[in-house]
């Protein structure tokens, strides 16, 4: 039997076990890591780390996901840190600390408004560094001595190199299986992109360099080409692209406001 107790603003829940006649107090803190196997999975599909290189992730209570609680900014950065793909899990769940401990502003940030991102390709720590020695002489002539925020900042706009190229597409009314009318696939090589399925809409991560060698290698024996090499702009062209590029990405098995982001095939 379920049992809720009320605690402040919370709701926790707790079970009853009749052989003992005991109740277990359930989760009092907030869970971020929502299918731990998808998380370790998507951790292993990320590329290795090189020599100065790093992981950016970021903690969002987000508005939209909760608007009658969150009256702020349509969203609040709880937290952004880095991380190796070694220690990603670890830190990942340092996050789950006790309810009610996530503020946006003033106000406490429920479960269902948390949405966890990470930034696909790698950031290059020797970039952020030389950034960072431009930008402490700006600090300081402007009597700021955030380090960290600035710091960080440099970090997330340091990308190594594009593993990825992240096309965002907000809404799920969209016809998936043109993403092969777009890109070559073959079945004895690796795929040129991935879907992964969001809470509202979808992120295509179309690897640059496979997409673009298989549509230069593989054209047909028409004048035209059926798997263009501007796939970039057939894209663009065909999809509702919201955003594009170099951006933030749910991480696959956490939490999205009440939704799971994983990867699907079409």
């Amino acid at each position: 039997m379920i049992n809720p107790l009320k605690l402040g603003d919370y709701i926790l829940v707790s079970e009853y076990h009749s052989k003992d006649n005991t109740y277990i107090l359930m989760s009092m803190n907030y869970k971020i890591i929502q299918d731990e196997d998808a998380v370790k999975d998507f951790i292993k599909w990320l590329p290795d780390l090189k020599d100065n290189e790093i992981y950016y992730l970021s903690l969002f209570a987000r508005r939209k996901y909760c608007p009658d609680l969150i009256k702020s900014n349509n969203k609040e950065q709880l937290r952004r840190f880095t991380a190796t793909k070694e220690n990603m899990l670890d830190k990942i769940r340092q996050l789950e600390i006790p309810l009610g401990c996530w503020k946006s502003g003033q106000t406490q940030a429920p479960q269902e408004a948390l949405a966890l991102y990470i930034m696909p390709n790698p950031r290059c720590m020797k970039k952020a560094n030389e950034m960072m020695g431009k930008k402490c002489w700006d600090l300081t002539k402007s009597n700021n001595f955030n380090l960290h925020k600035e710091a960080m900042s440099c970090i997330q706009q340091s990308e190594s190199y594009s593993h990825v190229v992240d096309f965002d597409i907000d809404t799920k009314d969209i016809d998936l299986t043109k993403l092969h009318d777009i890109f070559r696939t073959i079945e004895t090589l690796p795929p040129c992109f991935e879907i992964l399925e969001t809470k509202g809409g979808y992120h295509i991560l179309v690897y640059p360099r496979l997409a673009t060698s298989y549509a230069e290698n593989y054209k047909t024996d028409t004048s035209e080409e059926k798997y263009p090499i501007k796939w970039y702009k057939a894209m663009q062209e065909t999809f509702p692209i919201d955003r594009s590029t170099h951006q933030l990405l749910p991480f696959a098995g956490c939490c999205q406001g009440g939704f799971i982001p994983k990867f699907i095939t079409v």
